[in-house]
């Protein structure tokens, strides 16, 4: 019995059938073409392949120099060993640098003083020969002066020791110490200085020094400078007493019209204290005291 599903499957069928019968024909055409025949193919036009043709082999890199290199002689050789001078390296150069830090007129209470601090060395990078002066001359007559002569090895790129020999000319009778320190540059580019001093008759001194400059402008600059002396027993013929002796603080304003010379005004305060400050006393004198200095720094 024939139901009404049988029909569409027929249908469905016949549609299947005819589908690959066509595929297969479609393949047999394309197996059967003459592809010499179809346009835009023509091989004989294909200018790309006449080039190829005729381009010639790469040809390898030349393995010998157009410049052929001279082959060394004994002369070349020996050359190399030769000692052609050369420039001196900083290490084992001879330097040397003095600084007038204070040449001064001072307006002191007894009359006019002149006042100076200098120091300089000469030497390498490493070991140098340190000269330090300073001394003041009151109404003509000097007062105090000395001269170190210090050996100075560098310990660090900031620090230096020094030891050597320190002689006071004034006050009193002259007198000879041996001296040992340390001197430098600490922190923020302040300078300073510690020296301790053995002299004659059991005598000792220490003294401490700083500065530091202020650039207020690039040539105008600001000084500040303290130092203070220390003794180690009473000394009534040169008029100095045991433990803190005296201090002296500054304030001087400098114009660098060059950098090596540059005139300066400023102030400075004496104090003398304990048996020093006595002695001083006795002999008429202020136990302390302030200055108006005019003055001049130079260095070479």
């Amino acid at each position: 019995m024939t139901t009404v599903f049988q029909y569409p499957i027929a249908i469905i069928a016949s549609l299947t059938l005819g589908v690959s019968a066509s595929a297969w024909a479609a393949g047999n055409d394309m197996q059967g073409m003459d592809h010499s025949q179809m346009p835009g193919m023509d091989h004989s036009q294909m200018q790309g392949m006449d080039s190829m043709q005729g381009m010639e082999p790469m040809q390898s890199a030349p393995t010998t120099s157009r410049t052929p290199i001279p082959e060394l002689t004994a002369a070349d050789r020996a050359a190399v060993y030769d000692d052609h001078g050369g420039h001196a390296v900083h290490d084992s150069a001879l330097n040397s640098f003095f600084l007038i830090d204070q040449l001064e007129w001072q307006d002191a209470d007894d009359g006019s003083a002149l006042s100076w601090d200098a120091s300089g060395w000469i030497g390498g990078d490493i070991d140098r020969l340190w000269l330090r002066s300073e001394g003041e001359r009151l109404n003509g007559k000097t007062e105090e002066a000395e001269l170190q002569a210090l050996w100075g090895h560098a310990i660090s790129p900031w620090w230096d020791v020094v030891a050597g020999v320190r002689q006071d000319f004034k006050p009193g009778d002259p007198q000879t110490w041996a001296a040992f320190g340390l001197q430098g540059m600490a922190l923020y580019n302040f300078e300073a200085e510690a020296t301790a001093f053995i002299g004659e008759g059991g005598q000792s001194a220490m003294r401490l020094e700083g500065d530091y400059d202020i650039l207020l402008t690039n040539r105008l600059i600001l000084q500040p400078t303290a130092e203070a002396n220390f003794y180690g027993k009473n000394d009534p013929a040169r008029g100095v007493g045991s433990g803190l002796s005296d201090t002296e603080l500054g304030l001087r304003l400098r114009y660098e019209i060059r950098r090596e010379f540059a005139p300066y005004i400023g102030v400075t305060w004496n104090r003398a204290y304990g048996n020093t400050a006595d002695y001083a006393r006795e002999e008429g004198e202020d136990r302390s005291e302030a200055r108006l200095v005019l003055g001049l720094r130079m260095w070479f």
